[in-house]
């Protein structure tokens, strides 16, 4: 494992990094990668580690932190697909950079970095202003020993942020066209519907669950849940498993299976969206187990000075006004979501999770540089 050499350039940080096998939950070394780095920068770093779960907290400056990034070091496996390369090797070719991780998201936090060490330089070690970093290792796998409990351990230590940037790439096709100011919530649910087995010649003796359970189907998939917000598409209910186990076609089964998820802008919350389908499945299904699992509400940062602040930082650096936007799957963000105003920002996410994974090192560049102008925007 190599220690990355000039701080004030990402690409050697994010190599060191993505040369550490950090399959979620298994750090690999990439945090000690990362702390050594923050320490020859000045940053009193905490360790915080959480069941199997390795966690970085550091901050440099005095007072209450006036901007936090938040991050993480686990990647998803390298998968089944045909990488040309070492996934873990961390190969520059062509100007671009391959490895796990390259965009999603140690790339980013090796800009960050590189941006730290670049303002620090300026400031002649001293910033003006209190900075942290969150960096977890549990982002990609169930996210419970992660960022929620280091926010819990902030909030305890009074070390909650004025603003957070989390640095998902959010970029779709430039550095800089896209902000995350909020995400849509996502609730799951898995219905197990009872019936009476019987012969399908005599339905009067039995009671049949797949009747049953398409009406409640039916009743949660007959219209839209809404029209959508401002911020927000509308929220939307896809039906991704029904299931009987029934091989004969002369039975009526005993019993019938079906999942859902929920997408949900913040005209719902998940229990309103639970009572809801409740309601539904107790009309049509009196005999039934259901069960509900929420990985995350709806939240938005409202757009004000502090996004302002965002916009005009990267349109500065990169010569695009980011378009604001919410879509997409869950992040960390909704957990910082409850503490303090949060965004995201990062690299252009069109290989992120896939063979051969990577990033082009001007874009890792100049990333850094408008990480520098965040931290100017958000010092003054």
């Amino acid at each position: 494992m190599t220690e990355p050499g000039d701080l004030a350039d990402p690409l050697p940080l994010a190599a060191a990094l993505i040369r550490c096998p950090s399959v979620t939950p298994e750090d690999a070394g990439a945090q000690r990668v990362l702390a050594a780095a923050l320490t020859r920068l000045g940053f009193a770093c905490s360790e915080l580690t959480y069941g199997q779960v390795r966690n970085l907290y550091a901050r440099i400056g005095s007072g209450r932190p006036v901007l936090c990034f938040a991050g993480h070091t686990d990647v998803v496996p390298p998968g089944a697909g045909a990488w040309t390369v070492d996934p873990f090797g961390a190969e520059l070719r062509d100007g671009l950079l391959y490895g796990r991780g390259a965009v999603d998201m140690k790339g980013n936090i090796a800009a960050f970095v590189a941006a730290l060490a670049a303002w620090l330089g300026r400031h002649g070690g001293r910033p003006p202003v209190a900075v942290a970093l969150l960096i977890t290792g549990d982002e990609e796998g169930e996210a419970v020993d992660g960022t929620a409990k280091v926010l819990e351990w902030m909030a305890a230590q009074r070390e909650i942020p004025g603003f957070c940037l989390v640095g998902e790439p959010t970029s779709v096709a430039t550095l800089g066209d896209l902000v995350k100011i909020g995400r849509r919530g996502s609730l799951s649910a898995r219905l197990v519907v009872e019936g009476t087995q019987g012969h399908v010649a005599y339905p009067q003796r039995a009671d049949n669950p797949v009747h049953r359970l398409v009406r409640v189907l039916h009743s949660l998939t007959e219209r839209p849940l809404d029209q959508g917000t401002a911020w927000f598409e509308p929220s939307t209910l896809q039906v991704t498993s029904v299931d009987v186990g029934n091989p004969a076609g002369n039975v009526i089964p005993p019993r019938a299976e079906a999942r859902w998820n929920i997408r949900f802008n913040d005209r719902h919350t998940a229990a309103s969206l639970e009572a809801w389908m409740r309601g539904i499945i107790a009309a049509a299904a009196p005999r039934h187990e259901v069960a509900f699992s929420c990985s995350g509400e709806a939240f938005l940062t409202t757009p004000g000075a502090e996004v302002e602040r965002l916009v005009g930082a990267i349109a500065a650096a990169t010569g695009v006004t980011p378009r604001l936007d919410t879509g997409g799957g869950t992040s960390d963000a909704r957990f910082i979501a409850r503490y303090c105003a949060v965004a995201e920002f990062g690299l252009v996410g069109s290989t992120m999770h896939q063979a051969d994974e990577r990033v082009p090192v001007a874009e890792l560049r100049a990333l850094a540089r408008a990480y520098e102008r965040i931290l100017d925007a958000f010092a003054t």
